[in-house]
């Protein structure tokens, strides 16, 4: 990339984030409007793309994670995709955060020391949106940033999905979403049920085509089986898989198959590639996607000479489809360099 490019760049993310301060201090939840309710197909975009970079968690190997301003970031810095964690609060609104509980992520001891459960944690579940807007959102890895730094808060999957509608109009670009349901059978047992209050929002927002800019992901095969089987959802779905044996069942041809009944790729753990990078190949050919997650400066693996190096291999040696990454930027560059 060139000086002028770059510089561009940070100008880019500098404006938007100037914007954000403001409208992450406690800005109401945007309502979708008439006009809102009657959107285009956004964000369409070919059934086979090419390599995608997935933003994880937004920018956040630089900002607080699953914030707007690291989503804007995310996007300023090239992602194809920015990833959306979603749980409920008790009154059934969607917000992106990675875990069930709070206090991993924000002030919520602080604020409300009495709400924890009988085990210690406080549940996303047994709050209001009006009382997670209360809460300061913090980075979990100080190393990165700040944790504390106030000017910060939980952003709601309705902001998230308006933000970056708003910046594909205004830039061109066409970026999609990549939300994941977190523990929807938790969820079910706690009385909020997520797939089918989720799939009215997303085609409410547009999402409502098999080529729409969108990836639904859960690491529970029951959930996308739900939405695709029962609930009739057309979109794109990836199924994570986590653990450590590369030689799990769900990983074999066979089991690879079964998942392309419901699913349009998998998300496996990036070490479970390292270990067999052949998944890979039998995933193609069960006619899957392979977005492995999660790539970060602070944990290549140490065949590797670099980040760059350990990027590269994966995308081009391994041929993967996507990866997830706290560092899109770095991914970015790596994809679209012209020499290794």
């Amino acid at each position: 990339m060139t000086a002028r490019g770059t510089g561009k760049r940070i100008l880019t993310i500098v404006v938007i984030l100037a914007g954000l301060c403001a409208l992450a201090m406690g800005a109401e939840t945007p309502q979708p409007s008439a006009e809102t309710d009657a959107l285009p197909h956004p964000n369409a975009g070919p059934s086979q793309p090419g390599k995608i970079v997935i933003a994880h968690r937004g920018a956040s190997g630089y900002l607080p994670e699953h914030t707007l301003a690291a989503y804007a970031m995310a996007y300023a810095l090239g992602a194809d995709y920015i990833e959306q964690d979603l749980v409920l609060t008790k009154d059934r609104h969607f917000i992106c955060l990675h875990d069930i509980e709070l206090e991993d992520t924000t002030n919520v001891e602080e604020l409300f020391p009495d709400r924890k459960r009988d085990n210690g944690k406080y549940y996303a579940a047994d709050f209001t949106l009006a009382e997670i807007r209360q809460l300061r959102a913090e980075s979990r890895t100080p190393r990165r940033f700040e944790p504390r730094l106030d000017g910060f808060r939980v952003a709601t999957f309705v902001e998230a999905m308006e933000l970056i509608q708003a910046l594909n109009a205004s830039t061109g670009r066409n970026v999609g979403i990549y939300p994941e349901l977190k523990q929807p059978a938790w969820h079910r047992e706690q009385g909020l049920p997520m797939e089918a209050p989720f799939l009215e929002l997303v085609m409410r927002y547009g999402y409502d085509r098999p080529d729409a800019r969108i990836y639904v992901q859960c690491f529970e095969a029951a959930s996308l089986q739900l939405l695709r089987t029962e609930l009739g959802s057309q979109l794109p779905q990836i199924l994570l898989i986590g653990g450590k044996d590369p030689a799990q069942a769900l990983l074999q041809a066979e089991g690879l198959t079964q998942v392309a009944a419901y699913a349009q790729g998998i998300g496996p753990a990036r070490g479970l590639l390292e270990q067999r990078p052949e998944i890979v190949a039998l995933a193609h050919a069960a006619g899957l996607q392979v977005h492995p997650y999660t790539f970060a400066r602070e944990s290549v693996a140490s065949r590797y000479p670099s980040f760059n190096a350990e990027l590269r291999h994966f995308f081009f040696e391994y041929d993967i489809d996507g990866m997830f990454t706290d560092f899109p930027d770095a991914a970015y560059e790596a994809l679209h360099a012209e020499t290794p």
